[in-house]
């Protein structure tokens, strides 16, 4: 009697123990998951947000003005255009701080140009050059400035980013994989003579697989809730200092990312689980005290 207590407690132990390792696991593969994702957004929105300032022909009439505003807006790849006066432009206060006195004090008219601030969605050094070409052709317009080294920067860094993201979450997941097959084998491990037991009675395959199968799920379950619990709290603590976090954009990545662990705790807990326990099903009993 007290030998099967103590076999039950051992169980219920093992389950207690590999259910949170594995809750661990994914909470760690979901919080990564989460961070590459949020990573990966914010470079692929400064890739798409560079901003070109096409300066216009100070003759030119209202009529034409109108004309190269259509000719802008009709460029694949702009994303948002504006219109921005001289006197907007003298007018502001970062490029008035750059002077040590009143620029009206020193210059009689204002040398500024009027403008379209345009946006577009640029994914590499030479779109961007022929996104140039493009509207340096349009008649009207005599000048487009742009950040050309700080835009190359931005492609050089980006690309390392998103290879070093790529490469440590790759890495991330090859690990927490074979962590969680080790802790699942583990538990199955434990309960190999019972395996081997019914195997010797003539219990069918299907048969001393299924509770296990029906275990796994479970398991994989309540892992993968306790994981987005854990990564919910974790959020909720962050939102503070991270207000954006609360967003409805936020949330629906959010869900994603606790419906993936639910679900793939599930799958993972169900594959690894019908891997060992077909392992000792197959095995031979004078071989399973050696294993």
């Amino acid at each position: 009697m007290q030998a099967d207590k103590r076999i039950k407690r051992k169980v219920r132990r093992s389950y207690i123990v590999s259910t949170v390792s594995i809750a661990l696991v994914l909470f760690l593969m979901g919080s990564v998951g989460y961070m590459l994702s949020s990573a990966l957004d914010a470079t692929y929105t400064l890739r798409r947000s560079i901003t070109l300032s096409a300066e216009l022909d100070p003759a030119l009439s209202a009529e034409r003005q109108a004309e190269v505003e259509a000719e802008l807006r009709s460029l694949e790849g702009v994303v948002e255009l504006s219109f921005l006066s001289k006197e907007e432009k003298i007018g502001d206060e970062e490029f008035r701080r750059m002077f040590a006195s009143e620029i009206e004090s020193v210059l009689e008219d204002n040398p500024l140009r009027n403008s379209f601030e345009v946006m577009i969605a640029s994914m590499d050094r030479a779109t961007t050059d022929q996104m140039v070409d493009r509207m340096s052709a349009i008649e009207g317009i005599v000048y487009v400035a742009y950040p050309a080294s700080t835009i190359e920067r931005l492609h050089s860094t980006v690309g390392k980013i998103t290879l070093i993201l790529a490469v440590f979450g790759g890495a991330l997941l090859v690990i927490s994989l074979i962590l969680l097959n080790n802790t699942i084998r583990l538990a199955i491990f434990s309960r190999r003579y019972l395996i081997n037991t019914l195997k010797l009675v003539g219990a069918t395959k299907f048969y001393i697989m299924r509770p296990f199968i029906l275990t796994s799920l479970k398991q994989g379950f309540w892992a993968g809730l306790v994981a987005s619990i854990m990564l919910g709290a974790v959020l909720a603590a962050m939102s503070g200092a991270l207000p954006e976090i609360v967003s409805t954009s936020e949330l629906i990545k959010i869900g994603i990312v606790v419906g993936a662990m639910l679900v793939g705790g599930m799958l993972l807990s169900l594959t690894f689980t019908t891997i060992a326990v077909n392992k000792f099903v197959n095995m031979k009993s004078n071989k399973i005290h050696l294993y």
